[in-house]
């Protein structure tokens, strides 16, 4: 594909490409700073685009049973896939990747599409999902009630970070285009130019109905203006954000609700049992390098702060550091580049802040930018080496457990006990994962559950499942994705557990004989 002549990405509104007018945003590379395309989304009708989507594109979707609405992610799938080389070709130039961190977004978008599609199929031709079993509130039982979920008559808006262009937007649309709610998105304007171009495809491809899915490239300005009771937003990016759109309009007065994921400063704990040279130390050792320089460390799952006992603080450090060091970090078009750069100049420059907030509180352990040779990438690259900071007393810190820095950062942690370890990893106030490392696995029952109520994801390795686990920052579509607290409260995907955000619950109370007759072109909502 030719990347030579920067374009301007149009938006696609009320089943229309649409380019916007007035002051135009370049996305760039980050590895050599040329320009690539620019979007804009000034002077748009977004009523037009709001009330087209709502009102043209959602009832053609619900005409569609959850079965035929399945049968359309599978197509999407197909187009995906036919077209992949071309996203692997946009995520190096916009994102800065390596191809298998743009495997991470791209495929594990197209593995989330494909989950949610077989899982879709086995609604079959349904339209409503009941929510239990009929309930009598007469004695003769000649009156009852029952709860069935519909889905909401809105827009679903999501406003995605960006970090991962690909997968943020599918797996949001996945549950939403197969509830029958169609989809808007606003990705960051940054690495907007995958999102706009997969957004493309599908559309030429003229799988759903016109208007089922739209996008928006630029300002997000006007959009939560026009967000009715209801519609619904997913939010990715940070807490502070988070709060501002909390406090519009949209949700303070019309009730429409948001589903958000927020900042997170996840964890990975080595339990006392997983002494230095048994596999469980090992495999804490892997996967804290992986989940430091995996994307370059922009991932809202990577582990922030690595918990270990504290007699066994310099092994794990001298171990991670020897995994870290064999990192070739620069431009990702060299072979030899095994972790390409930030998104942007202005996220090197906040991460470069973020390390040395932590540095005033924990001693530096490994430098990967100090005396460094970026292969291909000069001092105009958003390149930036990995970092792992040690603080040997966990409970004396406050910036370690307060400041998530958003790239290839961790914090080697010490603990006490097993209990000191709990108490620290709960200082995140919320967060998406944790993950523990034990030659145990009845051992890590006990931590599991008192860390349940405090993240979204609990992830337990022992020996057993050393090569079949799936990964402390990978999130599976059959899995729970959001957290609790400071990580925003939110709930995604979790296999058809998604579709919930997208349903209104609504009790139908009246004779046993309509209440029966509730079940035709119905069927139980599923529980997993």
């Amino acid at each position: 594909m030719d990347m030579r002549t920067p374009a301007l990405l149009e938006n696609y509104v009320a089943g229309q490409w649409v380019a916007g007018s007035g002051e135009r945003t370049a996305l760039t590379d980050p590895v050599t700073g040329d320009t690539l395309a620019f979007v804009s989304s000034a002077g748009l009708d977004l009523d037009a685009a709001f009330s087209y989507a709502r009102d043209t594109a959602g009832p053609a979707l619900r005409a569609l049973s959850y079965g035929e609405r399945a049968a359309r992610l599978s197509q999407i799938v197909a187009t995906l896939q036919a077209n992949r080389d071309d996203y692997y070709a946009i995520a190096t130039a916009n994102a800065g990747t390596v191809a298998t961190d743009s495997a991470v977004d791209i495929d594990g978008a197209i593995y989330t599409l494909s989950t949610l599609a077989k899982l879709g199929a086995t609604l079959g031709d349904a339209h409503t999902l009941l929510d239990g079993a009929a309930v009598p509130l007469a004695k003769d039982a000649s009156f009852a009630v029952r709860h069935v979920f519909r889905p909401t008559p809105g827009v679903a808006l999501f406003i995605n970070a960006f970090n991962f262009p690909a997968w943020g937007l599918w797996e949001k649309a996945a549950a939403a285009l197969l509830s029958g709610v169609p989809v808007i998105v606003k990705p960051a304007t940054s690495t907007a130019w995958l999102t706009q171009r997969m957004v493309a495809d599908v559309v030429a491809a003229g799988i759903l109905p016109p208007g089922s899915l739209s996008v928006i490239c630029g300002s997000a300005a006007g959009l939560l203006d026009r967000i009715g009771p209801f519609d619904v937003v997913s939010f990715t990016g940070s807490a502070d954000t988070a709060a501002t759109l909390r406090a519009h309009p949209a949700f303070t007065q019309r009730s429409a609700r948001i589903n958000v994921e927020a900042d997170s400063l996840n964890s990975a704990i080595l339990l006392p049992d997983a002494l230095p040279g048994t596999p469980a130390f090992d495999q804490f050792v892997r996967e804290v390098a992986r989940e430091m320089t995996v994307k370059s460390g922009q991932k809202c799952t990577a582990i922030r702060r690595a918990l270990v006992p504290a007699e066994h603080f310099d092994a794990a450090a001298a171990a991670i550091t020897e995994r870290l060091a064999r990192t070739v970090v620069g431009n990702p078009r060299n072979e030899t580049v095994t972790m390409g750069a930030l998104v942007s100049l202005a996220q090197k420059r906040a991460v470069l802040e973020g390390i040395a907030h932590l540095q005033a509180e924990a001693e530096t352990l490994y430098d990967g930018n100090r005396d460094a040779a970026f292969v291909d990438a000069g001092p105009q690259s958003a390149c930036v080496g990995p970092v792992l900071l040690g603080l040997r007393d966990g409970a004396s810190g406050v910036r370690i457990h307060d400041t998530e820095v958003f790239g290839p950062v961790a914090t080697l942690v010490g603990y006490r006990d097993l209990d000191d370890a709990i108490a620290l990893a709960r200082r995140a106030q919320g967060a998406l994962v944790v993950s523990l490392y034990s030659n145990d696995a009845v051992a890590m029952r006990a931590p599991a559950l008192a860390l349940a109520d405090a993240h979204g994801r609990v992830h337990a390795v022992d020996p057993s499942v050393a090569k079949s686990q799936t990964g402390h920052g990978n999130v599976m579509p059959q899995s729970l994705h959001g957290g609790p607290g400071r990580a925003g409260g939110g709930e995604e995907l979790g296999g058809l557990r998604a579709l919930r955000f997208y349903h209104v619950r609504s009790a139908v109370q009246g004779p046993a004989a309509l209440v029966e007759a509730l079940t035709q072109d119905a069927v139980e909502f599923p529980k997993g």
